[in-house]
């Protein structure tokens, strides 16, 4: 099976695997830095293969959802590519999303059992759901007592594959359903646009339950035929060890992660800065600031990208070196076809702002059991809404001016809180920032801005202030900025800027 650059890779998850089991069964695929455990091909498809039969025999039918409450580990590329290999919809859970969206997201799947880690099953038993039935995993899944290996149910692309629940600001999430075939469509554009090939390895340390770690560091590497290293969670402190120790050629990350890197004391040995191919960065806007600084330290590209969960992850990226990158832009369409439309969901001219649409085999089916939130995503003639704002340039490159849900509206006029935060991140005692909308009574919206500083910074408000005004003018400046421990963040370690007004009211 090679890697076609025009066309999606054909089969399902099983074929895929199958095929490296076949031709390169003896090759590492997997290696777990904390516990140092690797996996080949064959025993990687092996195990699969037998989770997917005892799956069978426990009576699940093909799609039917099979829950996953596991941390990066073994255990849960096991359980992952088992329920995979099987036919069965993962629904990878969320374990910081809390106890109410757990409970939620286990009832709406409706899967009758769910790999559960040890540590994990407080959260499991706190959903109360008696339905669900817990197949305890802690090294190895523990079957129910007489259960048997059942035979695989045939499988198709278009079957159900994955299920994944965004982790919206408002209102109750919604349930993201992949197929086998967008599945490993989404490991498809990362491959091409990043040349992957079976000598690549990343480093994992975004979490599997979050879509850029499960199809840009696990699936991707599935479709190249390359290997992946994971770590149980991302550390400033190790990470430059664990990229040596690992042999790693490249690894994604998140801004806020990059940004921790930057302030850090440690960096890459000479001899892993000559290894690693590139980093990439995904899941939110890369400050322009922050970019530069991070390559003129470390002397390593960042690639930067943009993904939705709803597209398994990528749908623009820069090239590679040295290919044109374009810094504050997330780069041109790899493998799909991206538009900006208008208001009327019709194609703007180059250069006009609006928001970003999405054409391509990476596209989910459905919102599970959400009918109209689906109809409301898609246009007429199947593009997906990404709910971005942004404009395309004469060569294909789209930047990003922010979110239609996070526009700041004040006194009538639209301001991009991303306009802010650059200007934030620029003063470089600033590890985090994120502006955000404060109503008022006077222009209905007003600008403030949250920031986390390094330690040991002397900067102050007034003086980020300041900056804001010289650069941004009075108009977009924040009235106030916040000093926070911490800034809210999702599970991929992107900043939620909806809850920031919450959390500094007085």
């Amino acid at each position: 099976m090679r890697i076609d650059p025009l066309a999606p890779p054909a089969g399902t998850v099983r074929d895929w695997l199958d095929h490296h089991a076949a031709h390169q069964g003896d090759r590492i695929c997997y290696l777990f830095a904390e516990t140092g455990d690797r996996l080949t091909w064959a025993e990687l498809r092996d195990l699969a293969a037998d989770i997917a039969a005892r799956l069978t025999g426990l009576g699940l039918q093909p799609g039917e959802s099979i829950a996953q409450m596991l941390p990066n580990g073994r255990e849960a590329v096991l359980c992952l590519m088992g329920g995979l290999y099987g036919g069965f919809r993962v629904t990878a859970i969320n374990l910081v999303a809390g106890a109410d969206a757990i409970a939620y997201a286990l009832d709406h799947s409706q899967a009758r059992f769910a790999f559960v880690g040890a540590a994990q099953r407080p959260l499991f038993d706190q959903a109360g759901l008696a339905a669900i039935v817990a197949l305890p995993v802690d090294g190895r899944v523990s079957w129910p007592v007489g259960s048997r290996a059942g035979a695989l149910h045939d499988i198709s692309p278009g079957d159900d594959a994955l299920l994944m629940y965004t982790s919206g600001t408002t209102g109750r999430p919604k349930g993201v359903v992949h197929s086998q075939a967008s599945l490993l469509a989404g490991g498809w554009t990362t491959t091409l646009a990043h040349d992957l090939s079976a000598s690549d390895r990343a480093l994992c340390i975004l979490p599997v339950y979050h879509i850029n770690g499960l199809c840009v560091t696990v699936i991707a590497p599935l479709v190249s035929g390359g290997s992946v290293a994971m770590c149980s969670r991302f550390s400033a402190s190790r990470f430059w060890d664990q990229m040596a120790a690992m042999q790693a050629t490249w690894f994604s990350a998140v801004p806020t992660i990059i940004s921790h890197l930057l302030h850090g004391e440690n960096g890459p040995s000479a001899e892993t800065r000559a290894r690693v191919r590139f980093a990439r960065s995904a899941s939110s806007a890369l400050a322009v600031e922050v970019q530069r600084a991070f390559e003129n330290r470390f002397e390593i590209p960042i690639v930067e990208t943009m993904g939705l969960t709803e597209t398994a992850a990528q749908i623009l990226s820069n090239p590679l070196p040295p290919g044109l990158r374009k810094i504050g832009s997330p780069g041109i369409a790899f493998g799909n076809q991206v538009a900006i439309i208008g208001p009327d969901l019709s194609p703007l001219a180059l250069g006009e702002t609006g928001e970003i649409a999405v054409s391509g085999p990476n596209v989910m089916r459905e919102y599970l059991k959400n009918p109209e939130a689906t109809a409301e995503t898609f246009t007429p003639d199947g593009w997906l809404r990404t709910g971005d704002l942004g404009r395309q340039d004469a060569d294909g490159y789209v930047f990003v001016t922010g979110r239609l849900k996070e526009l700041i509206i004040k006194g009538g006029e639209n301001i991009a809180p991303r306009e802010i935060d650059e200007v934030l991140y620029s003063h470089k005692q600033v590890v985090e920032a994120a502006a955000f909308a404060r109503p008022c009574t006077r222009y209905g919206e007003r600008v403030e801005a949250a920031v986390r500083l390094a330690d040991g910074a002397t900067v102050t408000t007034d003086e980020l202030v300041r900056i804001c005004e010289d650069r941004l003018g009075s108009f977009k400046c924040p009235d106030m900025i916040h000093v926070l421990d911490e800034l809210p963040k999702g599970p991929s370690g992107k900043i939620q800027r909806l809850k920031l007004a919450e959390l500094t009211d007085a």
